[in-house]
């Protein structure tokens, strides 16, 4: 039996790829006493689960939707955590949380070689991926724009993280020329892979870079438009990683494999896809 384990929660959970890529990393580095599972929870149960694991010795977990927002009144946040509304890693001894989906997205870029600072930076969507977009884009002096369709999740958005981001539509967007475009929505994620938050009548600028947060499938739709108009696209399975790669430190003091946990996420994703193609 593992000595330290560690998991993911989540409602539903059987679609994560954290154990795969956790697990991976662990066998890479010879960490045969680390575990990583992937846990249920309810929204309903959260604050009583929480306890359980931290009393069963468990020495973290990742969170995913929908409990991302729920469990941070139950944690000690840290700043990021609080003013993104949202905690996706624990650490159960302490109950310290953060947010690691913003140096995920942010170390992927870099990974890219995609730069930011001083940058026209178009966003998609408003939810809790565009609050850690947003946080880490905003740190490092890029010069924001958002499109989405709810006018007061827009209005949170700035207003809890005091970023300057202008709303635009998508005709205001293409003239106003981003050099990146970010989708932090679920829009164009399998099963759905025909959709496309880029409305069909408005030109795609040309040139630009695009990350997509959708990581299955690893080519979407608007990745397609991009390259297309010439530009590059970019999937979010690094996001995916790293932000793994981050927790990964926090709890074993070591720095994560990430081309391992990489190859691990797209060896499941594939499997996936294959099953679905029978």
């Amino acid at each position: 039996m593992a000595t330290y384990r560690v998991a993911v929660i989540g409602w539903p959970i059987t679609h994560s790829l954290s154990p795969a890529m956790h697990n991976a990393a662990y066998a890479a580095l010879g960490l045969t006493d680390w575990e990583y599972e992937a846990i249920a929870i309810p929204p309903d149960i959260v604050r009583l689960s929480l306890r359980e694991l931290r009393d069963h010795l468990y020495v973290g977990v990742n969170v995913t939707v929908p409990l991302k927002e729920l469990v941070l009144p139950h944690t000690r946040p840290d700043e990021r955590a609080r003013r993104i509304g949202a905690v996706n890693t624990i650490t159960l001894s302490t109950m310290a949380s953060t947010n690691t989906d913003v140096s995920g997205f942010m170390d992927d870029l870099a990974a890219h070689g995609v730069e930011t600072a001083g940058k026209r930076v178009l966003l998609l969507g408003a939810g809790g991926a565009a609050r850690a977009a947003v946080f880490g884009l905003n740190e490092a002096g890029a010069d924001i724009r958002i499109v989405n369709r709810s006018a007061e999740r827009y209005d949170n958005l700035v207003a809890d993280l005091g970023v300057t981001a202008p709303r635009l539509i998508a005709a205001e967007a293409a003239d106003w020329g981003p050099e990146l475009i970010v989708n932090a929505t679920s829009v164009g994620m399998w099963p759905n892979v025909a959709e496309s938050l880029w409305p069909d009548d408005v030109p795609f600028p040309r040139g630009v870079t695009v990350y997509d947060m959708v990581y299955r499938p690893e080519r979407t739709r608007l990745m397609a438009l991009a390259e297309a108009a010439g530009g590059r696209a970019i999937g979010g399975l690094g996001m995916l990683a790293r932000q793994g790669a981050a927790a990964f430190k926090i709890w074993t003091g070591k720095d994560a494999p990430v081309d391992v946990m990489l190859d691990a996420a797209r060896t499941v994703l594939r499997a996936r896809d294959a099953v679905e193609r029978t």
